[in-house]
């Protein structure tokens, strides 16, 4: 119980408890560390260490995860072949510092370990990794003579040098290539020329839109080919792309129709920003890349993101030249399938849990609902039928008479239908909003919203009325005891439906549509405003469960009790008449009688207990849901197998700008191949024995063969 308590509180009110880094980091090595029989210690080899660095949930199109093996040769210190425990909290520690990044690729180059980067540690290690087809570069010109000294006077470069040198490393790089290609010195390439400099020099940060339409750059500008000045406006395009997006975002977030053009980025910067000022030709380049699909000019968010996001990449990806062997699109092949089968798997799991949890805040709120039922259906025309005062008149009086399960008559019905009627009603409620959402800004129509809401209560009539029926008349069964007598017969679920037939099942079904398309058209849209418009829900901000709930239970205040008298009068219509009461035909004689009889306040009876209901109700089932997620854990999962601090999975989203939501040394460790990888593309790729190629598909029986 202690422990359910504490997921309770954890999720509603969060935890503000620190990780303990070094229990996390013991954690992890031991899970994937190999045992030496001899001396019985544990260490990771170097594919057990990517196995604890580099998740194999990932998706690692960009950066290939053998990459992440360079990593080792900076955790393995005693260049043993072996990380130890030792080193392993070494390294762990390493990422935890704010320059990570940096400091891993100086100690990849510091062979020594002497604090100093030799120019000729530097240039083995750097003709180890680099690819043998790839673009020279020369370490003797002017630009690296100042980082590393002359021929004559070479220099040890120190940590604030070398990553100094780094971060201008792509430039000068570019601008090498550049006049490699520009054999005639007319400041002119071919557009292949140029996308062949970038596949080379930062294909690991852009994406794959990016990458296959590098050629059209020519179209910017009269001509067929490429100047200098264009590739210079890309670079620094792509070196600035985190303030880029931040311009976009509050441009479209400003705009009405959430697109923005050409002038309004230009504009949106000048209030931004104060020293990086964009030149046209480098909003051009922009507009050109993100509008190859919109030839209007008014580009929306997701429009950018294909430019922005480098982990953006096509549906079907096959690019051998950059490196990427065909045995990658076979295993993704395979991935997909089976991710397919997953997210069944894992849907079903998720529907199960919530079906479990929406029966407990059914189960919690199902007194309310019966005092609620039972006021609604109290008669006060004449004298002497007022049973009950008020609602907590009727509570008492419902234990006194019936005991404490007189408040759970007619409870099975409810457990039963809570499940279809919350899978119905966001199934449609989703594919309605789905269908009328605009893809591009994510904007819909309040009139499609509230039609979408209206739906979704309206198809699930169908199945709840049935239920509905049953379960009031379950639910008044005792107080027509007391009216009646205390021979009046017991009533069962069963015997209610064979009495009913088919047809009695659906009575006061009009009345039942009469309620729950305007409750769900004014809920849903009054939940999805709240949430996103109050509580300032995006693509990278994700509630948490105190938010949702105050979001559900202020959205559910205004649509439980306006629908009142549409509940009361479908109560009226499907509870069975007494002896001597009325009885109500059709939905306008139920309206015009309870009028006549009782007047306008009897149609908003039992409204307080339905706001009341409600907005528990959510919180109980929110609550539930999370915690059962945690006791049952969907099978297979890494939250199952009891597995240690790391990424869950999904940590980079194949698409959208999303914050990762990964722990900062996965992040850290990615971030510093991505600096280790702007000297060269190859670095921590498998090299082959020359003279020999790859034969058949790897991974699925392929063998190197000589070529």
């Amino acid at each position: 119980m202690a422990t359910v308590a504490e997921n309770i509180k954890e999720k509603l009110l969060g935890s503000t408890e620190e990780p303990q880094l070094s229990q996390q980091s013991r954690t992890l090595f031991f899970k994937f560390a190999k045992k030496n029989e001899e001396t019985g210690e544990h260490y990771l080899g170097e594919h057990e260490f990517i196995d604890a660095i580099a998740p194999q949930s990932e998706d690692y199109h960009k950066i290939k995860r053998e990459q992440y093996g360079i990593l080792f040769k900076v955790a393995d210190r005693q260049h043993s072949g072996k990380v130890s425990l030792s080193d392993w909290s070494t390294f762990s520690n390493l990422l935890a510092k704010p320059d990570a990044e940096y400091e891993i690729a100086f100690r990849l180059f510091d062979v020594d370990g002497t604090g100093v980067v030799k120019f000729s540690d530097f240039m083995k290690v750097f003709n180890a990794n680099k690819g043998e087809t790839e673009i020279p570069f020369d370490w003797s010109s002017e630009w690296a003579q100042l980082y590393t000294g002359g021929r004559k006077k070479r220099h040890d470069m120190t940590y604030p040098q070398f990553s100094q040198m780094l971060r201008g490393l792509q430039g000068e790089r570019v601008r090498q290539a550049f006049q490699y290609f520009d054999k005639d010195g007319d400041g002119y390439i071919e557009p292949e020329e140029f996308q062949r400099i970038i596949l080379a020099t930062a294909a690991h940060k852009l994406s794959d839109h990016l990458l296959e339409h590098l050629p059209t750059l020519c179209n910017i500008s009269a001509g067929s080919k490429i100047s200098y000045a264009n590739v210079r406006a890309f670079q620094n395009m792509i070196r600035e792309m985190d303030l880029v997006e931040l311009i976009i975002r509050s441009a479209t977030h400003k705009s009405v129709d959430g697109k923005i053009t050409r002038s309004d980025f230009l504009n949106e910067a000048a209030r931004i920003t104060r020293f990086s000022l964009f030149t046209p030709m480098e909003a051009d380049i922009l507009f050109h890349f993100a509008g190859l699909d919109e030839p209007s000019g008014r580009l929306a968010l997701l429009d950018f993101v294909k430019v922005l996001d480098a982990s953006w990449h096509s549906q079907y990806h096959l690019q051998s030249d950059s490196g990427e062997m065909v045995a990658d699109v076979g295993q993704k092949a395979f991935a997909r399938t089976k991710s397919i089968v997953h997210d069944v798997l894992e849907s079903i799991h998720h529907f199960a849990l919530g079906s479990l949890a929406g029966a407990f805040g059914a189960f919690m709120v199902y007194p309310i609902d019966l005092v609620k039922t039972r006021m609604q259906n109290q008669r006060s025309q004449r004298v002497g039928q007022m049973m009950y005062k008020n609602s907590i008149d009727c509570a008492r009086r419902v234990i006194t008479n019936e005991g404490v399960r007189g408040l759970y008559s007619g409870v099975l019905p409810q457990l039963v239908g809570v499940a279809p009627e919350k899978a119905i009603k966001l199934t449609v409620n989703d594919l309605i909003r789905g269908k009328f959402t605009d893809k591009k800004t994510g904007n819909i129509w309040w009139g499609w919203e509230v039609l979408a809401g209206g739906a979704a209560g309206g198809c699930q009539v169908m199945f709840t009325n049935p239920l509905e029926i049953v379960k009031i008349r379950l639910q008044v069964q005792g107080e027509v005891s007391k009216t009646v007598g205390e021979q009046a017969p017991k009533r069962s679920a069963m015997w209610i439906v064979r009495n009913l037939g088919l047809v009695g099942l659906y009575k006061g079904a009009s009345a039942c549509l009469l309620r729950d398309i305007p409750f769900s058209a004014i809920y849903f849209p009054a939940y999805a405003h709240l949430k996103r418009d109050y509580f300032g829900e995006s693509p990278t901000k994700h509630l948490g469960i105190l938010q949702l709930l105050t979001a559900g239970a202020i959205a559910g205040m205004p649509a439980a009790y306006l629908t009142t008298p549409c509940d009361v009068i479908k109560t009226r219509l499907q509870v069975e008449a007494r002896k001597g009461e009325q009885s109500y035909t059709t939905l306008r004689h139920c309206a015009k009688t309870v009028w006549q009889q009782e007047g306008f306040r009897a149609f908003f009876k039992g409204g307080p207990a339905r706001v009341m209901r409600s907005s528990p109700q959510f919180g109980f089932t929110l609550a539930g849901y999370e915690v059962l997620q945690k006791l049952l854990p969907m099978p297979g999962s890494m939250a199952a197998a009891g597995d240690g601090p790391g990424p869950r999975g999904h940590a980079e989203p194949a698409v959208g700008l999303h914050e990762a939501r990964a722990p900062l040394p996965y992040l850290r460790s990615r971030n510093a191949l991505k600096i280790i990888l702007d000297l060269d593309e190859n670095f921590g790729r498998p090299k082959f024995p020359e003279g020999r190629s790859w034969g058949g598909i790897l991974g699925f029986g392929g063998k190197s063969t000589v070529a």
